[in-house]
């Protein structure tokens, strides 16, 4: 009798660890490319250009290590098409969320690379409600000097701050 009981508690068990596994809301996040605003005496190095350009994997990666995220990948032909310069979807929260609509994202991160000195410079995010089209959070941190474990570091930090908002808002 007692293995016949256990056995039902084990299979109700699984019963309702598969349910929860399966009930838990996947959360889709489109993030764009992040832009170099470069106003240094010596703008848009290649080396600042690829530092920037690794921002966006980085911060794509750090996101799914967090929970149960869903990377929306934007085409470069309609992120271009939207785009009506540097900083643009930066500044128009509405166009951006109306690109991650169109893809079915729920959230839209866009992120520019503000570089007013060599020594420092400032990785920037906006974080947009796809549904609403607000504008619910902007971060931004500092990053002192350009080497690979600054820029980690600075998209770990922002990565976290995102997700916490992003939970605390919901949908």
């Amino acid at each position: 009798m007692k293995r016949q009981n256990l056995r039902i508690y084990a299979a109700s068990l699984l019963i309702c660890i598969a349910f929860n596994i399966s009930a838990t809301p996947i959360t889709k996040i489109a993030i764009l490319d992040f832009e170099l605003k470069d106003i240094t005496s010596l703008p848009n190095t290649p080396d600042e250009i690829i530092r920037t350009a690794s921002f966006k994997p980085l911060l794509e990666s750090a996101i799914k290590n967090l929970g149960h995220y869903k990377i929306i990948q934007i085409s470069i032909k309609d992120y271009a098409y939207e785009n009506g310069g540097l900083g643009y979807l930066y500044k128009f929260h509405d166009i951006a969320a109306s690109l991650g609509k169109k893809y079915g994202a729920e959230w839209i991160i866009v992120g520019q690379h503000s570089k007013p000195s060599f020594l420092f410079s400032y990785l920037m995010v906006n974080v947009v409600n796809v549904k609403n089209k607000n504008l619910v959070s902007h971060f931004d941190i500092e990053l002192k000097g350009n080497h690979k474990k600054v820029t980690q570091r600075g998209i770990k930090a922002i990565s976290k701050k995102i997700i916490d908002r992003i939970q605390r808002y919901g949908l």
